[in-house]
């Protein structure tokens, strides 16, 4: 089957890639790759359970986890159909209008786990440095709140992005270079003008690095503050409770900015690194986020121990 097409297209279909050279072992790569998915939507379906269920968790920090839970869901449940339907059927073909649809949810959730974990620092900013104020201000309507301010904001943000793919001409190369559909790889196959595209394309991802400006900005003055505290174990008592925050935080930016670095600087040398970098981002922070936070959190680790050990009774 040609995945090249030189006249224009009304019913596109664009072709999507797994790993390149493994073709042969997709059937092997997707026992992991199911593995992964089956445990990302277990543990956060099980953080969201627990926070709905028990009243001690009903909190501010613990409304903002479920956030990061739900987003992490929606970012997996985004890109599960078409990376099963690579590696588990070979079935790389996708439809113009399934794509842009695709597209849409991952970069709606990707831009909704950004603001979370925004959000998340500015919580951490306030119970640390005005820890007397902290349930004044962070009040349970003003945390409804801000969860619906930032998603419609997001909503806003990345719903421009399938008018104006579904207006471009694709007649050039129909193959895309990731296992699932974005934005900036499926307007580089566009036969038409597609300034806009590249120009609001940027304007968005201004906005993922004045999330992540933001955060570093929060955790400059959570350090001052606890630079002042003058006894060492209370400074790492504090800091102790940031470190699941810094963590969600770096397995979230860290792919993204290493895929931005090779894209800008070795987009034709290390293809399969993009394209696994690429992969990691999907499938590893909505995975790690719910062990990093049973694991330093004591009252998730403690319901759920106590949950397991009732079901062994």
């Amino acid at each position: 089957m040609s995945i090249c097409n030189t006249s224009e297209m009304e019913n596109s279909v664009f072709y999507l890639v797994g790993i390149p050279g493994m073709e042969h072992a997709n059937i092997w790569i997707s026992i992991p790759i199911c593995l992964m998915y089956t445990v990302t939507i277990l543990g956060n379906c099980t953080i969201l359970f627990f926070i709905k269920t028990e009243p001690s968790l009903h909190e501010p920090m613990y409304y903002f986890l479920s956030m990061l839970a739900f987003s992490d869901l929606g970012l997996s449940l985004s890109s599960l159909p078409t990376m099963l339907r690579i590696f588990l059927f070979n079935a790389p073909g996708i439809s113009l209008d399934v794509c842009i649809a695709q597209e849409f949810f991952i970069h709606g959730f990707s831009a909704m786990e950004s603001s979370v974990l925004l959000i998340m620092s500015f919580d951490r900013f306030i119970a640390i440095c005005n820890p007397l104020r902290y349930t004044s201000i962070l009040t349970s309507a003003r945390v409804i709140q801000i969860g619906l301010a930032f998603s419609l904001k997001n909503v806003l943000l990345i719903l421009p992005f399938p008018f104006t793919l579904k207006h471009l001409k694709y007649c050039k190369k129909n193959l895309l270079s990731q296992s699932y559909c974005l934005h900036q790889d499926v307007m580089k196959l566009a036969c038409s003008d597609n300034k806009v595209n590249i120009i609001y394309g940027l304007f968005v991802a201004l906005t993922a690095i004045l999330d992540l400006t933001f955060i570093f900005t929060s955790y400059m003055l959570i350090l001052k503050a606890v630079l002042n505290i003058a006894s060492q174990k209370e400074r790492l008592k504090v800091l102790d409770t940031c470190v699941s925050h810094v963590c969600a935080v770096l397995i979230f930016y860290v792919p993204i900015i290493s895929l931005a670095v090779i894209y800008r600087f070795a987009k034709h040398s290390f293809p399969v690194i993009r394209i696994l970098i690429a992969d990691v981002f999907l499938l590893v922070p909505p995975l790690m986020n719910p062990f990093v936070y049973c694991v330093k959190s004591q009252r998730i680790r403690n319901l759920v121990l106590q949950k397991l050990c009732q079901k062994k009774s």
